[in-house]
């Protein structure tokens, strides 16, 4: 262990040392490679994770007992660090007697490493007298270094030898850095330990305390909440993994997923997270337990769908949060033309498992289809995979493709629906070149989806929106939201579309009540910018500024686009009094939109009360836009 006079770490030292120089001898400049007669190679470069490590009390050790010491670290290693580092995929650099550097092609795998390292040498120190135990400190950074002749160089070597000094023993520390790759990757626990000053590193670094603990799960992300579990029964899908090797198929898994999640929703009797809050876990490994407790949830689905041809496999294991058991899993093999009554048997097993209770009448009602038309599915598939992209370019895909659904299926309620919605992000993001022609074309779409859709709840809420936002005709629009709602309880872009409307209709406090409905069903939800800011605007229109404020600077942070959210932090600011806020609101405003002005946000709300009419061109006026 350096002391602290030392004037660098081991691994510092062995890059700046240098071979004396005789006085009687001329001094000859040396290139990287050792000779002043060849030309310098382009230095070597990568991002890599560094993990350094050494014995705590290694010089106490060899003084009690050399042979003994040695013997035990030869064994420590062959047995334990050895196989470890090989397993993840790491290269032993160098070794300094009690002491080695290793890289890593990624966090995650260094610090996997590193856990199953302090469990694997403290399983071996049972039983061993306090005095004779081997511990070992670890210290991870992620950083870039320089490579010469297999050796490694520089600031991520340096900061992780630093951090492997302040490391207690048996335990690692990691930088900033490396926990901002790792979080919810590692069955590990985490302790802030602040800002580090450490020897010969200019700048403090953030460090963290992990704790390999057998059964700890990581830490909650400081931005999500903890969520208690719902009185009833509560799940969420995570996206199934795409088995077939072809990115483009990476729809039709969603698709799956997406039909589950519907399926499920059905159930009046079982709290169901949302899709958008669901596929934030997409392309990621998880944490089950992480996974339950952020959306607070005690049931999580998962699984993968492997498509070859015509042929495809769902497999599905549902897993108690909490807990961490297994309840069921299954795989279920089938032609594409029997894709819907294989899904239709997934939810089924899923439903059966979490509750044996549950009536066939319950079971049956999960297993509505959006059509029987294959084609048409699949390209309503592609154009939900379009419309979460929220782009003016896959607004427009998003459209061809549920066209071409209903080009294929003229029946197709759902896909009646979304056409309709996506006329709705053209209005809210300036893409509306016809304005008149768009909400004329919305209006017939989300008719057609309300008659072809009378119980399809994604046709009806989507249509509703687009009648009462797009068209202005807020009972209409309202009253197939609730009908949507009546047939699926946990749909949670219902209740957000329910509470704009009543925001509309001038029901602030019942619109928030709804939005935070929505918001508690999809947490995590990548559009829940949209939710806060509809709060924000209820708040507005309550004469409650300060809090409006506050949720159109929290929807402005999570989507700094979001032209919306920054006109109402504008005119917020503006009738609070908060003047330099509103200019720098406005400037905001300025860079997202550089032709706003006052008359283009003046009927963006299709408002029912003169009131709130007044009140909105009121902070339009004090915000100074031009006319």
């Amino acid at each position: 262990m350096p002391s602290a006079e030392e004037p660098a770490s081991r691994f510092e030292a062995v890059q700046h040392r240098s071979a004396p120089v005789s006085p009687d001898r001329p001094r000859r400049r040396r290139s990287l490679l050792g000779t002043d007669r060849k030309p310098a190679a382009r230095i070597e470069r990568r991002l890599v994770a560094v993990l350094a490590t050494d014995v705590a009390g290694y010089s106490r050790l060899m003084n009690a007992d050399e042979e003994g010491t040695l013997a035990r670290l030869k064994q420590c290693r062959r047995a334990v660090v050895d196989p470890k580092i090989a397993e993840h995929r790491g290269r032993i650099v160098k070794t300094t007697g009690d002491g080695m550097l290793v890289e890593f092609i990624s966090a995650v795998e260094a610090v996997r490493c590193a856990v199953e390292i302090q469990r694997g040498i403290a399983n071996g120190n049972i039983g061993v007298p306090e005095g004779k135990r081997l511990e070992l400190r670890i210290g991870i950074h992620v950083g870039d270094i320089i490579i010469d002749d297999n050796d490694i160089f520089g600031d991520g070597v340096n900061i992780a030898s630093r951090l492997e000094g302040i490391a207690e023993p048996g335990g690692i520390c990691i930088s900033d850095d490396a926990h901002r790759q790792i979080r919810g990757k590692t069955k590990i626990a985490y302790d802030d330990m602040g800002y580090q000053s450490l020897k010969n590193i200019p700048e403090p670094i953030r460090a963290w305390r992990a704790r390999a603990v057998a059964n700890a799960c990581p830490p909650m992300d400081a931005d999500v909440p903890t969520l208690a579990l719902p009185d009833q029964p509560s799940i969420a899908v995570l996206p199934f993994t795409n088995m077939s090797g072809d990115p483009e198929q990476e729809y039709f898994a969603d698709g799956m997923v997406e039909d589950i999640i519907t399926a499920l929703s059905r159930m009046t009797w079982l709290f169901v997270i949302a899709r958008n809050s669901s596929f934030t876990y997409k392309g990621k490994a998880v944490n089950i337990k992480q996974v339950g407790r952020e959306l607070g949830v005690r049931y999580v689905l998962e699984g993968s769908v492997r498509k070859v041809a015509n042929r495809v496999r769902i497999t599905g294991q549902l897993i108690d949060a909490p807990t961490g058991a297994h309840l069921w899993a299954d795989h279920f093999d089938g032609c594409l033309d029997d894709i819907f009554e294989l899904q239709d048997e997934v939810t089924r097993n899923v439903i059966g498992a979490i509750s044996p209770r549950l009536e066939q009448v319950e079971i049956e009602r999960a297993k509505r289809k959006p059509t029987e038309n294959l084609a048409a599915h699949d390209y309503f598939l592609r154009g939900m995979a379009n419309i979460y992209q929220v782009t003016r370019q896959a607004n427009l895909e998003a459209l061809q493709n549920f066209q071409s659904a209903i080009g294929t299926d003229e029946n197709f309620a759902a896909a009646y629906g979304m056409c309709a919605y996506c006329y709705v992000w053209c209005k809210a993001n300036g893409w509306a070149s016809d304005r008149e022609g768009q909400a004329g074309e919305a209006e017939r779409l989300a008719r057609a989806a309300a008659r072809f859709g009378a119980n399809d709840p994604v046709a009806l809420a989507h249509a509703g929106y687009a009648l009462a936002y797009v068209v202005g005709e807020l009972e209409d629009g309202g009253a197939l939201i609730e009908r949507a709602l009546m047939l699926n309880a946990n749909f949670a872009a219902a209740w957000r579309f329910s509470g704009w409307v009543n925001i509309f209709l001038g029901e602030p406090d019942l619109a928030i009540d709804h939005l935070h409905r929505a918001m508690r069903l999809s947490p995590l939800d990548p559009l829940i910018f949209i939710v806060q800011t509809g709060i924000g605007l209820a708040h507005f229109f309550a004469g409650r500024y300060e809090e409006a404020l506050s949720w159109a600077q929290r929807a402005s942070r999570h989507s700094p686009g979001y032209v919306t959210a920054a006109i109402l932090t504008a005119v917020s600011s503006a009738v609070a009094g908060r003047d330099a806020e509103a200019r720098k609101a406005v400037a905001r405003l300025h860079q997202i939109d550089p032709t706003a002005a006052a008359s283009k946000f003046a009927n963006m709300f299709p408002l029912r009360r003169p009131a709130d009419l007044a009140a909105f061109d009121a902070g339009l006026r004090l915000i100074g836009l031009p006319e």
